[in-house]
């Protein structure tokens, strides 16, 4: 099966359906089409390959599908099995809602556990399935600022799913935008994280790479902006 980047299918979804240009900060640049990278920074090339025991639901608060700076799209690039779909809360995506009952996979929230009853947080991955399941981990990334996304938390949709809290070893790297609180990691460093409580640190080890790889590209076209 092809490697699909579900928030590359879903921006140009929205692309083809909204009536006025969407225009993120450097809107001017000629970015490739695939990676949003300024064209000659394009990172396609270094895209890596390989398995991975887990799938990725990335919930897009309006908009965010459309920035050359979420890193929803590094998961998805890295990830094979991925989906990406517009939150709405209240008419969710139908194909969201069959998603969460497919009985292959073990959906499981990612957030803050303070902001979650007791009663739904789990500590690991395999907390999501039972002892003699074989189902696939489903982690639900809420992908928007740190308002939208406590907004989408409050989705009823995803009100009966087990929240997996992580606590960070060390301060985020991203760079690309202002967090609201120095903890605060973006989407794809959550997902690194996730992926290493679940095991799979071959794939947690490719997506830091690839997540690095985009971060430099990204910021070599910002004058304003410095490595770490």
């Amino acid at each position: 099966m092809a490697h699909i980047n579900s928030v590359d299918i879903l921006r140009k979804q929205e692309l083809a359906l909204s009536t006025k240009d969407f225009r993120a900060r450097g809107h001017k640049v000629t970015r490739c089409e695939r990676c949003l990278i300024p064209v000659d920074n394009c990172i396609c090339a270094k895209r890596p390959s390989i398995d991975c025991n887990a799938a990725f639901c990335l919930l897009m608060y309006k908009s965010e599908y459309y920035k050359p700076s979420n890193t929803g799209r590094v998961i998805a690039d890295v990830i094979k099995d991925n989906y990406a779909f517009k939150w709405d809360r209240v008419a969710p995506d139908s194909k969201l809602l069959a998603l969460l009952e497919n009985p292959t996979y073990a959906p499981i929230v990612v957030f803050p556990h303070q902001h979650a009853a007791a009663s739904r947080c789990i500590d690991t991955p395999q907390a999501a399935i039972g002892p003699n399941e074989q189902k696939v981990p489903l982690f639900i990334l809420l992908d928007g600022t740190w308002r939208e996304a406590k907004k989408m938390f409050k989705s009823p949709s995803l009100s009966n799913i087990p929240v997996l809290g992580i606590t960070p070893e060390s301060a985020s790297s991203y760079q690309l935008r202002e967090a609201a609180h120095t903890h605060q990691l973006c989407t794809a460093e959550v997902a690194i994280e996730v992926l290493k409580l679940a095991k799979q640190d071959m794939a947690a080890s490719a997506l830091s790479q690839y997540f690095n790889i985009f971060r430099r590209a990204y910021i070599a076209g910002k004058p304003h902006l410095s490595f770490v």
